[in-house]
């Protein structure tokens, strides 16, 4: 019986917010940098934010980018990604940024980390940006 009373409260609390993305779990009002891509550093920087319900914007290591989020947490799929398109030493790094990006299907917040991932193994670690 608790079980279903909190599964409604937080049903109708996510209703109120009228977002269920990951962003109403704890990543909105912030600016996440990545800090590490497949369990490696990554050099270049990137940037993610969740800045209204159901858009999440940033900047790559060389172009800024939007893209529509509507799946419910934890799930994430960035869709109809658009990106600037100015050219830059680093093209390599922005491509497996970008690509990686759209490649996340789970995400996790926990204080100032934000991981995405996918069944395939691959995965984003963020981290708040201060």
């Amino acid at each position: 019986m608790f079980r279903v009373i909190l599964s409604l409260s937080l049903l109708l609390m996510t209703a109120c917010r009228g977002d269920e993305t990951i962003a109403a779990y704890g990543a909105d009002d912030m600016e996440w940098q990545l800090t590490e891509l497949d369990g490696q550093p990554f050099a270049a920087t990137a940037t993610l934010r969740f800045p209204e319900p159901g858009r999440l914007t940033g900047a790559a290591p060389c172009n800024s980018y939007s893209a529509v989020l509507d799946a419910p947490y934890p799930w994430f799929d960035a869709q109809n990604l658009s990106v600037t398109r100015m050219v830059c030493e680093d093209q390599k790094a922005e491509n497996q940024y970008l690509q990686a990006l759209q490649g996340m299907t789970l995400s996790e917040v926990s204080g100032g980390t934000l991981i995405l991932s996918n069944d395939g193994g691959r995965e984003m670690l963020f981290t708040a940006a201060e």
